[in-house]
């Protein structure tokens, strides 16, 4: 298959889970940081002055400074770039990605978890209206659906929305459970259209989103996560290979308790 996010990948990715992550690991976010810290903040901060304003300006500049840093999309993206292409489907446009679409029948079961996702342009501070993201998970489990043994026939925990006037875009899903060796998190990729996601163009942006403490330690506490307990207290942000350099940007405001859900909330600068 025609690898067109021109990632290299060994054969045998599929079986090697982590180790593929680490292998393939690499990271351009210290050039990131240098050149946005100066150059965004400058630059949106002009934008917004000339819209409207020195207060206007301070508000959009503390929105979008720092673009998100680039991170690796794992082994399991089904974006056609390591095996399944799920952004060619018909029904993989979705909020709730919470059941499988097309010719699966699962549903993810866990706690609640909503993401509500605002994209703003790095340089004009501007929202990315029409942009498209495709975000995926593991399961409860820690299992990634089309790779993970049991889940090769589910597509569940998968979808993309397009963002609204304001930037904004959202989800349904569930907390994703803690596999060994990663911290607890969500895959994501930003594209300039839903045309171009749905036709597994190359990505304007692939990161990831790392979920808090406290609320990691709330939820696999209950029998529902007990698989994720014992994983998750062998690792954290400072050890993750992904979050241990930063994951200020990458960290949403995680409101709700488990009755009700949980709902994530982040500003994404791309």
């Amino acid at each position: 298959m025609t690898d067109h996010h021109n990632h290299d990948h060994d054969p045998d990715i599929f079986d090697r889970g982590l180790a593929a992550d680490m292998e393939t690991f690499y990271s351009r976010r210290g050039a990131l940081k240098l050149l946005g810290a100066a150059g965004l903040v400058a630059g949106g901060a002009v934008a917004a002055i000339t819209a409207g304003g020195a207060q206007a300006a301070t508000a959009a500049v503390e929105a979008c400074v720092g673009k998100v840093p680039t991170e690796i999309g794992g082994p399991y993206p089904a974006d056609g770039s390591n095996g399944p292409d799920i952004l060619t489907q018909s029904g993989v446009v979705r909020s709730d990605i919470r059941s499988s679409f097309g010719s699966f029948t699962g549903v993810a079961t866990g706690v609640p978890l909503r993401y509500e996702i605002t994209l703003l342009d790095a340089t004009s501070c501007a929202p990315l209206a029409g942009a498209a993201l495709y975000i995926w998970q593991c399961d409860k489990d820690g299992a990634y659906t089309l790779y993970s043994a049991g889940k090769l026939n589910q597509n569940y925990l998968r979808g993309v929305q397009v963002a609204d006037s304001t930037g904004t875009l959202a989800f349904q899903a569930v907390f994703p459970g803690c596999y060994p060796g990663r911290w607890p998190h969500a895959h994501f990729e930003v594209y300039n259209t839903l045309a171009q996601a749905t036709a597994s163009s190359t990505p304007r942006l692939t990161s990831q989103l790392a979920l808090p403490a406290a609320n990691c330690a709330t939820v696999y506490a209950t029998s529902a996560y007990s698989t994720s307990l014992a994983n998750y207290r062998r690792i954290s942000l400072s050890n993750d290979m992904v979050f241990r350099d930063g994951y200020s940007r990458q960290m949403p405001t995680v409101t709700g308790d488990l009755t009700t859900g949980y709902t994530a909330k982040i500003t994404v600068s791309v």
